[in-house]
C-alpha cells in the first residue's frame, strides 16, 4: 500500500457488490489539488450500500443490504485504515440501507427498508454490538401503489440533542420521532409530509435549530424548524430539487448542508445534477441558485470535505467525480478528477 500523503484525505466508498467481489474501498482525496485514487479494498459483504464511522473513528458499521440483513462491525487500523472484521448482527429486517451512530457512541441505529422497520443496538467494547435493545415494525402504506405499497424505513439518526432518533419512512410518507430511552424505542411524534412525497434522509443545520428532508418520489425538500427541547418539527416549506422545466423520470437521492451552514445541496437521479440552495440565514428557508452535472449516471450519495471539495458516487456511470466549491456561492466547479470503481452508493470520510 502506497503511504497516506498528509495532505490526503482517507475516506471509505460502499458499493452494489456480491461477497466475493471487492466492495469496500478505501480511497484517498488530496485537499490541495482534488485528485483521488484508491488506496485498498476488501471483499467478504453483500451490497454493502451504507457506511458510518464511530466518532473516534475506529470503527466502521456496514449495512449490508440483502433479504436476511445484517449491521457489520471492522475495527480500522489507525496506521493503515485496513478494516478487520470484529462483529456481526442480523437486523430482524430486509434490505437496511442505512446506519447511523449517536454522538456518543454508545448507540447504532440501523433502517431495514423492505420490510419497514428499524433497529437500535448497544455499543460494547472495541465497538462491538450486543443484543438488539429495540426492533420497531412500521404498517401501513402510501398513494404511490408501486413504490409505496408498504412502510419503507429508508433511514433513522440520532438529533443533535441524542434524546430522539428520527425516521423518514418513505413508504408511510412520514417523519417518525422516537425516544430513545435506556435503547429504546419509544413513539414520540408522527409527521406527515404531502402524500406521494416519499421522505428519504434527514440533514439537520449546524446550529441545530433547522432541518431538511429530501423527499424521493415527488423530488422536493422541506425545511423545517426544530425544536430540541421538545423533538418537534415545524414545516416552513416544501421547494422542488429539479430546474424548471425538467421532464422525463427521476427520482431524489441525498441531501448535505455545508459545514459553514450556508449551502444545501440536493442529488438528482435521472437528472443527473446536484443541485444548490442558498440558506436564508435568519429563517433558514431555501432559494435554489443552480444545477451542476455530476458528470455521470444516478447521484445516489455525495458528501463533502475539508478544503471545500464535494465528492459524488454515480452509481450506474461507476465512478466518484469531484467538484470545487465555491467559499463565496457556493457554486460547484467540476475539478477535472474522476475515480473509477464499481457501483459506489456511499461516501464515508474518516474523521
Amino acid at each position: 500500500m502506497e503511504p497516506v500523503k498528509t495532505q490526503e484525505t482517507l475516506f471509505y466508498t460502499g458499493t452494489y457488490a456480491s461477497a466475493d467481489e471487492p466492495g469496500i474501498f478505501l480511497c484517498a482525496l488530496n485537499a490541495d489539488t482534488g485528485e483521488m485514487r484508491i488506496v485498498n479494498h476488501m471483499d467478504g459483504v453483500d451490497n454493502p450500500s451504507y457506511l458510518a464511522l464511530s466518532p473516534d473513528g475506529n470503527c466502521l458499521y456496514v449495512a449490508s443490504e440483502t433479504d436476511e440483513g445484517e449491521v457489520l462491525v471492522y475495527r480500522r487500523d489507525a496506521a493503515t485504515s485496513e478494516l478487520h472484521l470484529m462483529d456481526r448482527k442480523q437486523t430482524r429486517g430486509a434490505s437496511p440501507c442505512y446506519v447511523s451512530i449517536s454522538k456518543d457512541g454508545q448507540w447504532v441505529f440501523s433502517s431495514n427498508y423492505s420490510s419497514g422497520s428499524v433497529n437500535v443496538f448497544p455499543v460494547g467494547d472495541q465497538g462491538t454490538l450486543g443484543e438488539m435493545s429495540a426492533w420497531v415494525e412500521h404498517t401501513g402504506s402510501g398513494i404511490n401503489e408501486e413504490r409505496q405499497e408498504g412502510p419503507h424505513a429508508h433511514s433513522i439518526q440520532p438529533d443533535p440533542s441524542g434524546q430522539y432518533a428520527v425516521v423518514c419512512d418513505l413508504g408511510l410518507d412520514q417523519i417518525i420521532v422516537y425516544r430513545l430511552e435506556e435503547g429504546r424505542l419509544v413513539t414520540h411524534r408522527e409527521m406527515d409530509q404531502p402524500p406521494g412525497a416519499g421522505p428519504r434522509h434527514l440533514v439537520f443545520h449546524p446550529n441545530s435549530k433547522w432541518a431538511y428532508v429530501i423527499n424521493e418520489l415527488d423530488n422536493t425538500v422541506t425545511a423545517f424548524l426544530y425544536d430540541e427541547r421538545r423533538g418537534e418539527f415545524t414545516t416552513v416549506q416544501h421547494i422542488s430539487t429539479l430546474p424548471e422545466g425538467h421532464k422525463g423520470e427521476g427520482t431524489a437521492a441525498d441531501i448535505r448542508v455545508s459545514p459553514c451552514g450556508r449551502f444545501l445541496y440536493a442529488s438528482n437521479r435521472g437528472d443527473d445534477s446536484i443541485v444548490l440552495y442558498h440558506i436564508d440565514q435568519e429563517s433558514g428557508k431555501l432559494e435554489a441558485v443552480e444545477w451542476t452535472s455530476t458528470i455521470g449516471q444516478t447521484p445516489r450519495n455525495f458528501n463533502i470535505f475539508p478544503g471545500g471539495i464535494l465528492v459524488v458516487a454515480n452509481q450506474d456511470s461507476n465512478n466518484l467525480v469531484g467538484f470545487q466549491i465555491s467559499e463565496e456561492d457556493g457554486r460547484l466547479t467540476h475539478n477535472g478528477f474522476k475515480l473509477e470503481l464499481p457501483r459506489p452508493v456511499c461516501i464515508a470520510p474518516v474523521v
